[in-house]
């Protein structure tokens, strides 16, 4: 396993290099939302993405010649990295249309929501940086601290940023619990639920009743938890909770995290917890992409998956 978080490491920092990305997709990919809704290019105030939501499914794609490799003889499986780490170039992984379209019309609500609550922000289009995320989540931490001070920070400074509105709970935590363990960041950080939660809200589509797949990061760590269900009141749209299946601290993973590590393992996780969320709703509200994505591709029928933002829009 060593072996292959380094492997993994390595093949990140080289797509990182190659497109700015951690994956090999097109980048042009992250910005589409943006250029429909004739976003301004910087400015004071900017949404940060870090193209999680155009990524996630990307990320789908990948599992199936990950669990491949995997079951290749370690050495085998890094010697057919380490080639493929030189190629990335030249390498993309297409996603399927109708995700990338989800994705964007998902990023657009959120931004739109924003603009209904009075919030005036631009984006970075291709020059948004990635957060770095994934290299910290793999325990790579001298090359997350490499990349960010070297790529993440140069950039909202070059364009002058004062505020970063986060939209999903990796990037939310990277900027604001571990970057600033090491750095002195130069701008405020925000994350849009928090903006939206103060806005007049509606539903989307008419549901009874939905269960909330709780983020671990919001629900745990960024004190999230009581925000969205907050929103989802205020939309009229009533959750079903449970204190062992939805609770603050009782609620399980979705098995995302670990689906380059060990995607066998992130799908029977997977499926356990869809197994229990189906016992309250068949309608499932999630707060993060990588949730989406990992609960979507292992869902088999059992219950209709849906992003907030999906549920939700501001008046």
């Amino acid at each position: 396993m060593e072996s292959w978080v380094k492997t993994l490491v390595s093949i990140i920092q080289g797509s990182l290099g190659s497109n700015g990305l951690p994956i090999p997709m097109d980048k042009s990919l992250c910005t589409q939302w943006a250029g429909e809704l004739n976003v301004p290019k910087g400015g004071d105030t900017v949404i940060y993405t870090s193209c999680l939501y155009q990524m996630a499914p990307v990320i789908n794609q990948m599992i199936p010649w990950i669990e491949k490799l995997q079951g290749s003889p370690l050495g085998g499986v890094a010697r057919v990295f380490s080639r493929f780490s030189g190629l990335v170039a030249g390498f993309v992984v297409k996603p399927s249309p109708s995700d990338i379209t989800r994705a964007n019309g998902i990023v657009k609500n959120i931004a739109q929501s924003l603009r209904k609550s009075g919030i005036n922000f631009g984006y970075l289009y291709e020059d948004e940086p990635y957060s770095g995320a994934l290299l910290y989540e793999l325990g790579a931490i001298d090359q997350f601290l490499d990349y960010f001070e070297k790529t993440v920070m140069p950039t909202f400074k070059r364009f002058g940023v004062r505020k970063v509105i986060t939209i999903d709970p990796h990037t939310h935590n990277i900027l604001t619990e571990v970057a600033p363990r090491y750095f002195k960041l130069d701008f405020d950080v925000v994350n849009y639920l928090d903006i939206i939660s103060k806005a007049r809200v509606k539903p989307l589509i008419n549901l009874d009743t939905v269960v909330i797949h709780d983020s671990c990061l919001y629900a745990r760590y960024l004190n999230k938890y009581d925000v969205y269900r907050s929103i989802l009141d205020r939309a009229g749209i009533k959750h079903v909770e449970d204190p062992v299946i939805t609770g603050r601290e009782t609620s399980t993973c979705c098995g995302g995290p670990i689906e380059s590590l060990n995607p066998g393992l992130s799908e029977r996780i997977a499926k356990i917890r869809i197994r229990n969320l189906a016992k309250l709703s068949r309608n499932v509200v999630t707060l993060c992409p990588i949730c989406l994505a990992n609960l979507t591709r292992n869902n088999e029928g059992e219950v209709e998956i849906r992003d907030i933002n999906e549920v939700i829009t501001v008046e």
